[in-house]
């Protein structure tokens, strides 16, 4: 969810400033582009040099930096999707609350069009001074959002309400809040991608070139656009990088069967871009076949229909938007016309075999989209991760 999101990290001069490196850490690892501004009383309790180090860019601590160039606060505000100030003191509460505007933080808070999200963090007698909650009021009723301090151990040796939130608490949140923003928020996603390998004996199996790419590049791009995404994944070197995606290893189309229409019937979009083998061994062997076993010198195999899963999605198919895939080498238009019709799909996504840089292997696609209505839009060739956004894109379309 957080994925590429640019969050400005303001920090104010309390000693809760001390887990600013490690939130930092936490948003670097979840992809976010962090940028930290921090006040003259901040960096009192954590370096700039500190910051800059985890979060690979340079801190902004005034309005000029070290060789008297102008930091743009309003630049800095347009290019966040979200601020968080975190922690967020007593004194800079009143001043957000009150239009008081004397430091770059400040500045980049009131040129901000995007969301502000606070985490305050004081002594308890402070955090429940009648001024200060009157203060989070406003800041609340200005469409802020807070989150609350947590219950704890104080730097004044006290215990009670007033720590900042941890580091992993405040994640969360930002999670929450970006996944609610989403176009596919509360969407159940279901994908089957990558190769089968159908087994000769222990060593040998019949298999494919499939890598899995366009698969999982679609397993990531619903992830990013909020929906929770289980990936059923053959036999793939492909690694997963959003952690948020339920990923299930299958081998064979077996397998691969069970484990797509055992999670299909609650799931909003079932997308079947798996290369499914089409035949596998009738009987394969326990043991390893040797050479010498083969009559003449020729090994006979006897082949038998796999089970298509892509038919029975579509005999069993509810209210699911169903999506299948046709890899061909001629007649592309005219075997994808007809396996969407033969197999109830509502949209198929064809792409051959014989273009440069299309199919199997390759870091690039190009597709055409073809509906159950019979419209029609062909695309360019493109990186697997931008024809994954327009196959999403046309779904989302297709769904209102």
């Amino acid at each position: 969810m957080l994925r590429n999101k640019n969050i400005v990290l303001g920090i104010t001069g309390g000693i809760a400033a001390y887990k600013c490196p490690h939130l930092v850490r936490l948003l670097v690892k979840q992809g976010v582009n962090v940028k930290v501004v921090l006040t003259d009383a901040a960096s009192q309790f954590v370096t700039p040099q500190t910051l800059a180090v985890v979060s690979k860019n340079e801190v902004v601590t005034g309005f000029f930096d070290k060789n008297n160039n102008w930091n743009n606060h309003v630049a800095l505000a347009e290019w966040a999707d979200l601020i968080l100030i975190a922690p967020l003191t007593a004194n800079s509460i009143a001043k957000m609350a009150t239009g008081v505007c004397d430091n770059v933080l400040l500045a980049t808070y009131f040129s901000s069009k995007s969301k502000i999200m606070v985490a305050p963090a004081m002594d308890l007698d402070m955090y429940q001074h009648p001024t200060v909650k009157h203060n989070l009021k406003l800041l609340e009723q200005n469409g802020n959002l807070i989150i609350p301090a947590e219950n704890g151990e104080l730097a004044s040796g006290l215990s009670g309400e007033g720590r900042m939130a941890e580091p992993e608490t405040i994640i969360e949140h930002l999670t929450n809040f970006f996944s609610t923003q989403l176009p596919l928020s509360g969407k159940k996603v279901l994908i089957n991608a990558g190769p089968t390998y159908e087994a000769i004996d222990p060593v040998r199996f019949i298999g494919n070139r499939s890598s899995g790419k366009m698969g999982i590049a679609l397993a990531e791009c619903f992830a990013e656009n909020g929906a929770q995404v289980t990936l059923v994944l053959g036999p793939s070197n492909e690694t997963i990088s959003n952690k948020s995606i339920n990923l299930i290893r299958v081998e064979s189309s077996e397998e691969m069967y069970d484990a797509t229409l055992s999670n299909y019937h609650d799931k909003d979009i079932v997308v079947c871009s798996a290369a499914v083998a089409d035949y596998k061994p009738s009987n394969p062997s326990n043991t390893k076949i040797k050479k010498q076993d083969s009559t003449f010198n020729r090994l006979n195999l006897e082949l038998v229909e796999t089970k298509d899963i892509l038919k029975e999605l579509g005999n069993i198919k509810t209210s699911q938007i169903l999506v299948g895939f046709a890899l061909e080498t001629n007649d592309l238009l005219q075997y994808a016309s007809k396996k969407l019709k033969a197999k109830n799909l509502d949209i198929i996504i064809a792409n051959s075999a014989t273009d440069k840089g299309s199919g199997f292997g390759t870091d690039t696609n190009k597709i055409s989209i073809i509906d159950k209505h019979n419209n029609i839009i062909n695309f360019e060739l493109k990186t697997k991760r931008e024809v994954a956004k327009d196959i999403i894109q046309y779904i989302n379309a297709f769904s209102k």
